[in-house]
């Protein structure tokens, strides 16, 4: 459902709100690991909060379907805004309500973590019911409440933790809850230690138990940033003031949690390339149809292009001057590598049509 809407969506969203500011994220440059968390903590804590009633009007813009209509990550029902539960529902699309992707009694219903749209979702009644406070996991023969259902509830079948009950969210939205998990880990890193179930500071130094660690970094690498999470974090930015780094940079979690631990982070490349690549220039970014590549005092150079979750969509060797089309590429964000001689750099890139 998230590819089915992408393109519908794109358009009046991406107008509507800002990106992150240039220098949003300069002071977690360098920094690796814990301090890496709590680096980005420093930039997204005391954020406004919005207050619980609050939520739904945030939703009218970060959960807002091309039609008009409540994007819900837990059925397929098409809800207007303002068709809200208040408790009563019987079934599945009777009505939509607050979700919290991380239940509220792990954190004993505290502000602002109760009312922070990052986490808090509007999904359906019904199965906001069924999920609870479960863990989220996988449970290949779990139960569902039917056809515009969407995730079902079971004995986990996750590797080495077959002893939990758990709630599996569609494969559509998985990484979209991974990204959630990685946010609120970070944005209350002083405090999430203590919220146990999927948070243990203390086994894992890193504000994750070893269950989600595992778990969520293979649905974030398996289900890659989608236009339907960057327009919901302008849309919260909007409201919030704050923003998920994890959405605005999806290899972060990598240095945090996985491959790149040990690892210094920075935005497009290592120190040595920014400095030595800075004459570098990338335009038009946003692109249409195709990208323009320059560096003062070089003639030709070699290019690859990325999608967030790594896997190469197109290469070649251009000469100064020439055009790189990105017409068979869909609406989204990628990484542009260039290569000149000995020189190596990264850039994010931008395609809107």
């Amino acid at each position: 459902m998230k590819k089915l809407f992408f393109i519908l969506l794109l358009v009046p969203a991406t107008l509507a709100f800002a990106a992150a500011p240039s220098t949003y994220y300069d002071s977690a440059e360098g920094q690796t690991e814990d301090n890496l968390r709590y680096a980005l903590q420093s930039i997204i804590d005391g954020h406004t909060d919005v207050g619980y009633n609050g939520l739904y009007n945030v939703y009218k813009t970060s959960d807002n379907t091309a039609s008009g209509k409540v994007w819900d990550m837990y059925s397929t029902c098409n809800f207007s805004h303002g068709n809200t539960c208040g408790g009563n529902y019987s079934a599945v699309c009777d009505c939509y309500n607050r979700e919290h992707s991380v239940p509220q009694s792990w954190f004993g219903k505290a502000s602002p973590m109760v009312s922070d749209a990052f986490h808090v979702y509007p999904t359906d009644g019904k199965v906001n019911n069924q999920r609870g406070n479960l863990q989220f996991g996988e449970c290949a023969n779990g139960t569902s409440l039917g056809a515009n259902a969407l995730g079902k509830a079971g004995q986990s079948t996750f590797p080495g933790y077959t002893s939990l009950t758990v709630f599996e969210p569609h494969d559509d939205y998985k990484g979209d809850f991974a990204r959630t998990y990685f946010y609120m880990a970070t944005r209350y890193a002083d405090v999430c230690g203590g919220w146990g179930n999927a948070f243990n500071a203390v086994a894992s130094n890193s504000g994750l138990s070893k269950y989600s660690i595992a778990l969520f970094l293979k649905w974030h690498r398996a289900d890659p940033v989608s236009q339907k999470e960057i327009t919901r974090n302008d849309a919260v930015y909007a409201k919030q003031h704050n923003r998920n780094p994890f959405i605005d940079y999806p290899m972060l979690a990598e240095f945090i949690w996985g491959t790149q631990k040990g690892q210094a982070w920075y935005k497009t490349s290592t120190p040595i390339d920014q400095v030595e690549m800075q004459w570098l220039s990338v335009s038009p970014n946003p692109a249409v149809d195709y990208l323009l590549v320059s560096a003062d005092g070089v003639d030709q150079m070699n290019y690859q292009l990325v999608d967030l979750s790594g896997k190469m969509l197109q290469s070649g060797r251009v000469n100064a001057g020439d055009q790189i089309s990105v017409t068979d590429l869909s609406n989204g964000i990628y990484l542009l590598k260039v290569e000149a001689g000995a020189k190596t750099t990264v850039q994010k890139v931008v395609v809107n049509r």
